[in-house]
């Protein structure tokens, strides 16, 4: 009997080992997704290690443009003015090396040799709660200190309704603003259409939501207090592309000081639900964030 039970729970720890490595499937040559139920993130280490898709079934969330800055979601550096444009190709756009580890899909980076550091990613699901989790790691490797924050950038398509938990907004970059609403104790975006580049910084609590009449995709990061974030950057930072096209949903993490050969690590975690409500703002849809984020 005491044999048999020994079996048994070998057997069952076997069958977790593989689960959890078969959570990682490889695509191709660069491409690798993740899933968690029916939700499934693709994410290609040879394009800057950038999310090409994150979806629910056949549905997807993310802005799926063919030029370049206009799709999927990717990592930067803050603040800006530090690169200015166009984003840094060694974050953005050159090849990561890939690896499965327990899991996890771990892509490192190439070293800037502008700057000095190196990205790294990491990715994995938690189905407990329904969450895929992305860790961002700056490592200095500049021969200097440095001061910096980490940045995550997701496009989505414009048309829908993008909000969070803040008192007001500000507009940033030089750019005209977004018509944000403040009521049902949020803050509210209805996307609309514009001529001219736009976008705004605002204080958070650590979530922000977009909903396009058939997905809820939410994300979960640090609340920063009050001077934590980077020069003329914010927690939360939302940017319209002229025309209907693509909204940036964008958050930021601490400002942090970086000896020579140190690293920041700063965790994101997405959720993606199926939501066919009114694209208004609503004390239920707000109720149903804070229930995921909570």
């Amino acid at each position: 009997m005491k044999r048999n039970l020994l079996l048994l729970l070998s057997a069952l720890l076997l069958a977790g080992a593989a689960a959890s490595a078969q959570s990682v499937q490889t695509l191709d040559d660069s491409k690798y997704s993740l899933s968690a139920g029916d939700v499934t993130m693709t994410v290609d280490a040879g394009r800057g290690g950038k999310i090409l898709s994150f979806r629910l079934g056949d549905e997807e969330i993310l802005n799926q443009g063919r030029f370049p800055n206009s799709f999927g979601s990717t990592f930067w550096t803050s603040p800006q003015s530090e690169w200015n444009w166009p984003p840094v190709a060694e974050y953005d756009t050159k090849p990561f090396e890939a690896s499965v580890q327990d899991g996890r899909l771990v892509l490192n980076g190439q070293k800037s040799e502008r700057f000095g550091y190196r990205i790294r990613k990491e990715f994995s699901t938690d189905p407990k709660d329904g969450a895929f989790v992305i860790t961002y790691t700056i490592l200095n490797e500049s021969g200097q200190t440095r001061k910096v924050a980490p940045w995550e950038i997701s496009r989505v398509a414009n048309g829908g309704l993008l909000f969070f938990e803040a008192k007001s907004v500000e507009p940033a970059n030089n750019m005209a603003g977004l018509p944000f609403t403040f009521e049902k104790k949020g803050a509210w975006y209805v996307m609309d259409e514009a001529k001219e580049n736009r976008k705004i910084n605002a204080d958070g609590t650590g979530w922000l939501a977009f909903a396009n009449g058939k997905l809820l995709f939410i994300k979960k990061f640090q609340d920063l207090k009050a001077g934590e974030e980077a020069p003329a950057e914010a927690e939360i930072q939302i940017y319209a592309n002229p025309g209907k096209t693509f909204v940036e949903v964008e958050e930021q993490g601490p400002y942090t000081t970086l000896e020579d050969g140190a690293s920041v690590s700063w965790t994101v975690r997405w959720y993606l639900l199926p939501y066919d409500g009114a694209l208004t703002p609503s004390k239920a849809l707000l109720k149903k964030a804070r229930r995921i984020v909570r």
